[in-house]
């Protein structure tokens, strides 16, 4: 699962062979989730809301680069919430 940014402890993954909907993974310490690209839901697991918010914010910002990474499979570091 290569890890494609990492900011205030949180670890944002994609997986090479994962189902559709186009998703990425979430790590915060403990806490796990899957947050939908398209639309921005989260699809499964728990977070703070506060890291929540944070993860959100920083996928808007690179929506469209994530929905290139999952149909290419290109996987690459994204730069982090500043």
């Amino acid at each position: 699962m290569p890890e494609i940014c990492r900011f205030l402890g949180i670890v944002i993954s994609m997986y090479f062979d994962e189902h559709n909907p186009p998703h990425f993974h979430v790590q915060y310490n403990d806490y796990r989730a899957v947050i939908g690209i398209r639309d921005l839901n989260q699809l499964d697991g728990q977070l703070p809301a506060k890291v929540r918010g944070l993860v959100l914010e920083w996928a808007e910002i690179h929506q469209d680069e994530l929905l290139v990474m999952w149909e290419t499979r290109d996987f690459h570091k994204i730069a982090p919430l500043v």
